[in-house]
């Protein structure tokens, strides 16, 4: 074989270990025992040490040196594989493995914690598990630390660039947010109780209206709702609460987005660094145009509005305050329940505090007391319990230090989508009216999804849109629906 077929061979095998790796985490989430966690530990830390030997076997080195590219796909794949050496060989096996095997205990401890409301219960853990990410940081980092682990959730972006888009995007959204508040129009509750089995029933209902796979997919239920896995086994989970219905299926809307992304990408690029999406930032842009652009349109809560009527009774209200309240804004803790306006002031919030943690400007132990003080002056709330606040998400748990920026950076590139979509395919409205979002699954299937890791994420986003993203687009979608639902 040439030096390309050889590393391609031994890339074939790593990714199949990785997704291997994957399915425990999935495991650890939904099935497993709960008596099983530093078992479950043990076998995330050796298969890590498997994984981590194989990212850095010298033989990488010399492949790459020997390869040569033929094409566009090639080429890229050369690139991915080398940019994926160069960051595995800064990092000590020893750190590798104690992250995989902290993290994984650590993910149990935090959902204890949060269920207890015994944040102290949590706190030692997650100083560990912040020395170890400061500790990787500097293993990879050429400046500053925090960019060295965004560029693991969105290469190429840094700290700097996302806080000039956040700061251009806080006075529009606080503005409009202020406006709305201030409408007289009151979306009210629905005061019924939603039963758990009825609901997952219109949850795999919604899922196939946006062209979930389920011969390639599964759904299940976790504490905090997640997309795994790819290609021919993609799955995806939820939450349900007997008396919020739309967290359980705008979750589950929103995971199919990242579902189907992973579904649609080439087969070709199965069990290489392209077979995946490109970025967290651009999965998010697939995951919230579904949950919101489509998924909380006018159109298509119209026909969920007859759904959820044939499921659970009358509602009280008609199709148009029904919209009005899947859109309602409102000053809530829950980052996942959050409306659109406020959605990404709970991001910002989140990507400030963890840079500060990197940094080491903020120590664990003050956590919970900045949380607080930042939300109340953001929202005008006090948390009162740290379900509501510092431990109501799993990703710090996990070491995913880096990746809330991707969530806001996602609605960017949403707007961008939504923008060029609508303009190249008309009918989506007619058809959403009707529950059917596949012309939309089409375009995004053909523009962006096909090509999973093929081009950088923001090349990707310019590619499918035909311009270079930025936040306008998305603030002039929110101005212009909430203008609209408040009357304003």
């Amino acid at each position: 074989m040439s030096a390309y077929q050889e590393l391609i061979a031994h890339q074939r095998e790593t990714e199949a270990l990785g997704n291997i790796a994957g399915l425990l985490s999935w495991d650890q989430e939904v099935m497993m025992p709960r008596g099983a966690a530093d078992q479950r530990a043990e076998e995330m830390a050796a298969i890590e040490s498997v994984l981590h030997a194989r990212r850095t076997d010298p033989k990488i080195e010399d492949w790459l040196a020997r390869a040569e590219a033929s094409d566009e796909v090639s080429a890229r794949t050369l690139d991915l594989i080398g940019r994926s050496y160069n960051r595995a060989t800064r990092i000590p096996a020893r750190l590798a493995t104690e992250l995989a095997r902290i993290t994984s205990l650590s993910q149990g401890i935090w959902a204890e914690a949060r269920a207890n409301e015994d944040a102290s219960a949590f706190l030692p853990t997650l100083e560990e598990v912040v020395r170890l990410k400061r500790e990787e940081a500097e293993c990879l980092s050429e400046g500053d630390l925090y960019d060295a682990l965004l560029d693991d959730y969105e290469p190429g972006a840094t700290a700097k660039e996302i806080a000039a888009i956040f700061d251009k995007m806080r006075g529009p959204l606080v503005e409009l947010r202020d406006r709305v508040l201030g409408s007289e129009v009151k979306p009210q509750p629905i005061d019924k109780v939603f039963p758990e089995n009825a609901q997952l029933r219109l949850a795999r209902i919604c899922a196939s209206a946006f062209g979930y796979d389920w011969t390639r997919g599964r759904l299940d239920m976790s504490v905090h709702p997640f997309s795994s896995g790819g290609g021919d086994d993609a799955r995806i989970t939820t939450r349900i609460s007997e008396s919020e219905p739309f967290g359980n299926i705008y979750s589950t809307i929103h995971e199919v987005g990242h579902a189907t992304y992973e579904q649609a990408i080439d087969p070709a690029y199965r069990f290489t660094p392209l077979g995946h999406g490109v970025s967290m930032g651009v999965h998010e842009s697939q995951s919230r145009i579904c949950e919101n652009q489509l998924g909380r349109s006018a159109p298509f809560t119209g026909w969920l509005h007859h759904r959820m009527t044939d499921a659970f009774g009358d509602l009280g209200m008609d199709a148009q305050a029904f919209h009005a309240l899947v859109n309602r804004v409102e000053m809530g803790f829950i980052r996942t329940e959050s409306d659109e306006l406020n959605y990404n002031l709970h991001i910002m919030l989140r990507f400030d505090l963890e840079r500060d943690l990197i940094a080491g400007k903020l120590e664990v132990a003050d956590l919970e007391e900045a949380w607080n003080t930042r939300f109340k002056d953001d929202f005008g709330v006090t948390v009162t319990k740290p379900s509501q606040g510092f431990l109501q998400d799993v990703h710090w748990s996990v070491g995913l230090f880096g990746y809330f920026p991707t969530y806001a950076l996602g609605n960017v590139y949403a707007g961008c989508l939504n923008q060029a979509m609508r303009a190249a395919v008309p009918e989506i409205d007619a058809r959403l009216a009707e529950g059917d979002a596949s012309p939309a699954k089409a375009w995004l299937d053909q523009n962006l999804r096909v090509f999973g890791g093929l081009r950088p994420p923001r090349e990707t986003i310019r590619h499918a849109c035909g311009f270079d993203p930025n936040e306008g687009p998305l603030l002039a979608y929110l101005t212009e629906k909430f203008e609209g639902i408040y009357n304003l």
